[in-house]
């Protein structure tokens, strides 16, 4: 059998799941007081080099940054919300999904509105917990369309009254559009900074400032709102141009 032959037949029968070397694995935080539910979630991801799954505490994620994606369960009622708040308070570019059982429209909405990435019922396969890992990690939402659609509706009707404010846009400088079209691309204030060669410091002072003359009570609602969409809108036209 040629080397050739021998190569392609031992990358046909490399395990699914194997990343290729010097490809870093999605490191993945798992916030559950449960270490039987813990260990059954571990499993979901199997023994590739993909993911690393670890158990953490909320006080040990706020000190660390070495985590791609946090899971959080919904299991703890209004406790569950305020460790997410205290969370995205502390690490506004974290991304987490919830999960847990059941979750009816209003549970998943809720939890976008607090700030996860995606949500993800304990009735998933483990190949959609492990695609919804990497959908988030890559910087997207993992959640139903139709609730992604009603999600915008809701951050954006208190402050539809932002389209007449148009015009607002001349007082927002070009470094600071530069940082809003990549904000509403779902960038982190970490990526904005590598790509826009800022410390993310300043990048986090840009977000702040368009905040305030925007009048979008967060990021979140920032990213989708009217006067967001339309100025990335005349910046991708001006480019093509």
């Amino acid at each position: 059998m040629s080397p050739a032959v021998k190569k392609r037949r031992a990358k046909q029968n490399r395990p699914a799941g194997k990343k290729a070397a010097g490809q870093q694995p999605i490191r993945v935080s798992v916030l559950e007081s449960d270490p039987l539910r813990f260990v059954g979630l571990r499993t979901l991801f199997g023994r590739g080099a993909e993911f690393r799954v670890r158990s953490s505490t909320l006080p040990m994620i706020l000190k660390a940054l070495d985590d791609d994606v946090v899971l959080m369960t919904k299991n703890r009622g209004a406790a569950f919300y305020s460790g997410m708040t205290t969370l995205k308070s502390v690490r506004p570019d974290v991304r987490i999904i919830v999960t847990g059982a059941g979750g009816s429209d209003e549970d998943i909405l809720r939890a976008i509105m607090a700030g996860a990435k995606g949500y993800v019922t304990d009735d998933a396969s483990p190949a959609e917990f492990r695609q919804a890992i990497r959908v988030v990690h890559s910087g997207s939402v993992w959640a139903p369309r139709r609730l992604l659609a009603t999600f915008i509706e809701r951050v954006t009707a208190p402050t539809m009254t932002g389209q007449a404010k148009i015009h607002d846009g001349d007082m927002i400088s070009n470094r600071q559009r530069q940082v809003l079209s990549l904000l509403a691309a779902g960038r982190s204030n970490r990526e904005i900074a590598t790509e826009l060669s800022l410390a993310e410091r300043t990048v986090k002072a840009h977000v702040a400032e368009l905040l305030r003359k925007i009048g979008a009570p967060n990021r979140i609602a920032l990213s989708v709102h009217p006067v967001t969409l339309t100025l990335v809108a005349i910046d991708g036209t001006s480019q093509g141009t």
